[in-house]
C-alpha cells in the first residue's frame, strides 16, 4: 500500500481522464492521493476532487509563485477551507527563488501566514523550498526557536544531508519525488538513504517530475511505485518495508487521513 503525499490533480493535463488516472494509481497499490491547492481556486478545487473521490485528499494553500495575484480575500478562504474535515493539510507553502513571480518579502509574509495557521488548526504543512536553502532554514528555525517543533513535510526534497539533518531536528519529515530516481542524482539518492525511516514520505508531484523509467512523460500517482522501488533499493530493503513505513509515516503526519 502506498500513498501519494503530494499531487496536483486540478491540472488540465490530468484532468481530462482523472477517472482513469485514479483508477491507474489503485492498480499501481496506491490507496490515498493528497492534492495539493496553490491558489484559492485550487484549493477549491482539491476540496471537490476529495468529495469526489474516495481515494483524493486535500491541502489547501497559496503557493510564493501564487502570492502576488492573490486578492486579499483568497487568504480568507483558505483559513476557512482549513477548518473543514476534509483537509488533511496546509500548503503548497514556502519560499522559492528560482522565479520570480512574488517578491521576496511577499513570500515571507505568505510563508508566515501559513506557519500560523498550521499552528492553529494542528494541520502539518506542506512545504515547497526552491533555490533558497538559507532561507528557509532561517525562516524554519526562527519558527521552532519561538513556538517550538514544526509539524510538516519538506515536500519534493532536492538539498543536501545538512539541511535534511536541520529540517529533521526541528520535527519535519522529508519527501522524495521523481528526482530522486534520475541517473545525475546520486547524491540525492545518497541523501535519501540517510533519511530515518520513521520520517521518509514519498510523492509524485504530478503532472510534474516523471519518475525513471517514465522521465519524460506526464507524471501521475500510480508512478510513486517506481519512486518507492528506487528508495527501497537505495536503503537496502524490501519494497514491502518500504511501503508499510511511508504509509505509517503519513498516516502519522496527515492525522485526519484515514
Amino acid at each position: 500500500m502506498l500513498i501519494d503525499t503530494h499531487a496536483h490533480l486540478d491540472d488540465a493535463r490530468l484532468a481530462s481522464e482523472l477517472r482513469e488516472v485514479l483508477h491507474r494509481a489503485e492498480q499501481a497499490g496506491v490507496i490515498r492521493v493528497i492534492t495539493v491547492g496553490i491558489t484559492r481556486e485550487s484549493s477549491l478545487g482539491a476540496m471537490e476532487l476529495a468529495r469526489r473521490f474516495p481515494i483524493v485528499a486535500a491541502a489547501v494553500g497559496i503557493h510564493p509563485n501564487s502570492a502576488a495575484e492573490a486578492a486579499p480575500h483568497d487568504w480568507d478562504e483558505v483559513e476557512r477551507l482549513a477548518a473543514t474535515e476534509s483537509v488533511v493539510a496546509i500548503g503548497e507553502t514556502g519560499l522559492d527563488r528560482h522565479w520570480d513571480f512574488t517578491p521576496f518579502a511577499l513570500q515571507e509574509e505568505y510563508f508566515a501566514r501559513h506557519l500560523d495557521l498550521s499552528r492553529r488548526t494542528g494541520l502539518p504543512l506542506i512545504i515547497h523550498s526552491r533555490d533558497c536553502d538559507t532561507d528557509m532554514e532561517r525562516v524554519l528555525r526562527d519558527e521552532y526557536d519561538r513556538r517550538g517543533p514544526l509539524l510538516g513535510v519538506m515536500h519534493s526534497f532536492s538539498s543536501g544531508i545538512e539541511q535534511a539533518e536541520a529540517y529533521l531536528a526541528m520535527g519535519l519529515y522529508i519527501s522524495f519525488a521523481g528526482m530522486v530516481t534520475y541517473k545525475n542524482a546520486e547524491p540525492l539518492r545518497q541523501v535519501a538513504a540517510r533519511i530515518p525511516e520513521d520520517r521518509l514520505l514519498l510523492e509524485t508531484d504530478c503532472p510534474y517530475l516523471a519518475p525513471v523509467p517514465v522521465r519524460g512523460q506526464r507524471n501521475e500517482p500510480a508512478y510513486v511505485r517506481h519512486i518507492a522501488e528506487c528508495l527501497a533499493r537505495v536503503r537496502g530493503v524490501s519494497l514491502e518495508q518500504l511501503a508499510t513505513a511511508t504509509t505509517q509515516n503519513a498516516r502519522r503526519l496527515f492525522a485526519r487521513l484515514q
